[in-house]
Order: structure tokens, then sequence, then C-alpha cells
């Protein structure tokens, strides 16, 4: 017999954290309870070198509402999440990191405001428990992404978090996007539907270290802004238009001072210029690079994750 459609789904992607799933699911149980007993809590296991999945599916076996997905490798958090939002059946459905540093006794707070009359519940952090360098790394990334976007959908200088409510009508729409590279959060400020922001603390990891090093950070922020922004390409040709102007009046002032004071030799300067306009090609040439990568991927219409096993999972929604 098939299981009553859940009230809330709560998608929470899980990677190398096989000393934090049963804490995770402990706080999560404890917190949706006060608000409906008719809930689903979705892990899926992102290609872990750990124990996470041994974790998942014993706390899958306790009890029935806890559903496991295993990828079959690491595709990545943002398709982690892409798998469980598929699998997901609640009316509402709350999407976490497993790190606990996002609290599920927010949980409620989302639901409330959801039923405000918001598709869309976005959760926003004023202090963020991290280094000072990985706070001026993120605040730079901010900048530049909100700038580089240019959409009106993006709150300036606001720093968002993976928790988040999407409405089932939210979710679908998600589902709709075959972006190959994609980013939860940014695909959801496109979605359009009517979105609010909730304040909440940041708070320490539950245990061990995050799985993001500065090389991943990077390589999420260069896929983020290739993937939904052509204003890099842009920039580069109004760094030629002002290069070639700039160079235009150089030509004009050298011309004057040859005919006043006569020719006067400067190869360092010109080597230098040379170098640094060089530079400026390769980069330009670069960013098209990246572009038509991105291209390239796309086009090749590969499936965004495959999964290995499921638990618990109900084919049927």
């Amino acid at each position: 017999m098939r299981d009553e459609k859940p009230y809330i789904s709560i998608v929470s992607p899980v990677y190398q954290a096989q000393g934090i799933v049963d804490e995770l699911v402990k706080r999560i149980k404890e917190d949706v309870n006060r608000i409906n007993e008719n809930y689903e809590i979705i892990l899926v296991e992102d290609g872990s070198s750990d124990q996470s999945w041994k974790k998942i599916e014993a706390n899958c076996i306790s009890d029935k509402r806890v559903k496991g997905i295993k990828l079959s490798r690491n595709f990545g958090q943002h398709y982690a999440i892409t798998a469980g939002l598929k699998e997901s059946r609640g009316d509402y459905v709350v999407v976490m990191d497993c790190d606990l540093q996002d609290n599920p006794k927010y949980i409620i707070d989302l639901i409330n405001k959801s039923k405000e009359g918001y598709d869309i519940v976005l959760t926003t952090h004023t202090i963020r428990k991290h280094g000072k360098l990985k706070k001026f790394i993120s605040a730079i990334y901010h900048y530049l992404f909100n700038w580089l976007v240019s959409s009106k959908n993006l709150e300036g200088g606001m720093q968002f978090s993976a928790l988040s409510l999407l409405s089932r009508k939210a979710v679908k729409a998600f589902e709709s996007y075959n972006d190959y590279h994609r980013h939860y959060l940014t695909i959801i400020r496109f979605l359009g539907f009517s979105t609010t922001y909730l304040p909440v603390e940041h708070e320490e990891r539950f245990e061990g270290k995050s799985s993001y090093d500065y090389k991943k950070l990077i390589q999420l922020a260069i896929d983020g802004i290739v993937s939904n922004s052509e204003k890099l390409l842009k920039t580069t040709i109004y760094t030629g238009f002002s290069f070639a102007l700039i160079a235009l009046i150089a030509i004009i002032y050298i011309v004057i001072i040859s005919i006043k004071s006569g020719f006067q030799p400067g190869w360092a300067s010109t080597t230098v210029l040379i170098v640094f306009c060089t530079g400026l090609i390769l980069i330009s040439l670069g960013i098209i690079g990246i572009y038509i990568g991105k291209i390239f991927e796309q086009t090749k219409g590969r499936p965004l994750y495959l999964i290995d096993k499921k638990i618990n999972i109900d084919t049927i929604k």
C-alpha cells in the first residue's frame, strides 16, 4: 500500500558526514514533529569515501520516513540537491546542508513564512561562522556575482544559505531546468515566483571541516557566474574599446610631442605595453573559452546525476 503523501519533505545532501548523519536526523525529527508528523527526510549520499551511506541505511531501517539515495559517484552538492528534489513528494520542501550550520529549528519559521503567500523562502546570514579570509572571499564573490548577473531578483549585500523552502509549484518549476552546470540557489532566485527572506543565525559546523576548499570555491564561483550571465563577455568588449580609445589618445599625444620635441625612444615602456595588452587578449580568449566549454558540456546531453541505490523511496508521486 502506498504511503500517505507527506506534508513536509526535508532534502539534505550528504558528503563525508558519517559523524553527523545521526545527529542531523535526530534534530530534524525533533523540530519537524512539532509541526506535523507526516514528513519525509531525504538524505542524498554524494559519493562519500567514509561510512555516510551506512549511517543513512541504519536510519532508513529504523524509520521509514527517512529515505536514502546513493549517487553512483560524487557529482557535487547541487546535483545531489536536484536528485533529492526530484524524489520529494511533500507540499513543502525544505533544503538544508547536512553540517548543521543551519539549525533545523528554523524549519517552522520557513513554513510560517510560506503560509503568508510565498512560494520560495530563502534564508540569509548576517554573520557567518567562517575565518576572516573565507569571509573576505565570500563577500567579494557575492558582490561580483550580483554585479555580473545584474538581476532584479538578486538583493545586493545578502549572503544566502542553502536552508530554504519551496512550494510544490516551485519544485516542479525547478525540475524543468535542464542546465548542466547548475547552482541550486541561483536557479531558485531566477524562478520568478513570490519570494521572501528570513534572517537566520549561522552556527558552527557540528563536526569536521567543510569539503569546499578554496580551489572548489573558485570553481563554483566561475561556474555560477559563467552559467548565469553573459555580462563577463560584454565586459571584455567594453575593456577592449576602452584600451583602444586610450591607445588612440596616446597616439595623438605621441605625434604632437614628436612634432614639438622630436622622436623620443622608449622601448621599455613599449615592451611593457605590449605584454600588458597581450595579457588582456589572453584573458579575453580564456573567458570565451570557458563559455565555449560550458556550451560543449551542455550539448552533450549527459544525465545530471546517476543513482546507485534507493531506500524507502516511493517512485509514484
